[in-house]
């Protein structure tokens, strides 16, 4: 009996095709990333908060610790906003970062990567890679099952 109309060409199909959504989720985030270090306004700003999150009773890891950033607009604002952890051992509250942020969406588009915090540059690099090389290896598998290799 198949659980799976296809069989495995078709496991190797789907699984590699959503392992390749989430390596161009991470490749995207890594742009935008990059984007606002290049191109973004500067601003200082510090580490307002950490916190541990529950992650829920079915995960692995049931809590992360987040981290949240301040910092003051050109224009006076004072925004909040969550980015991944910036290292291995993170930040202490009060420490002073520096923020990148687009003017248009500061709450949304901001992020603390550059020199001395590359975490929130490396997780998406790593996730790319890692998943995309995956995801390719999955879809080759699927083509040499079809016979079309």
């Amino acid at each position: 009996m198949q659980v799976i109309p296809g069989g495995t060409a078709t496991f190797l199909l789907l699984f590699g095709l959503l392992l390749g959504a989430f390596a161009v989720r991470s490749a995207l985030r890594l742009n935008r990333v990059l984007h606002l270090v290049r191109r973004g306004e500067r601003a200082e700003g510090r580490c307002a908060e950490r916190r541990t999150v529950d992650r829920g009773p079915g995960a692995e890891r049931s809590y992360v610790t987040e981290y949240v950033f301040a910092f003051r607009t050109r224009d006076g604002r004072e925004i909040e906003f969550t980015d991944h952890a910036p290292g291995p051992f993170g930040f202490e509250v009060g420490a002073p970062v520096r923020v990148s942020y687009d003017p248009s969406d500061p709450a949304k588009h901001a992020t603390v990567a550059g020199p001395g915090a590359w975490g929130p540059a490396v997780m998406p690099a790593v996730f790319a890679v890692v998943l995309g090389g995956f995801a390719v290896g999955l879809l080759l598998g699927f083509v040499a099952m079809r016979g079309w290799i």
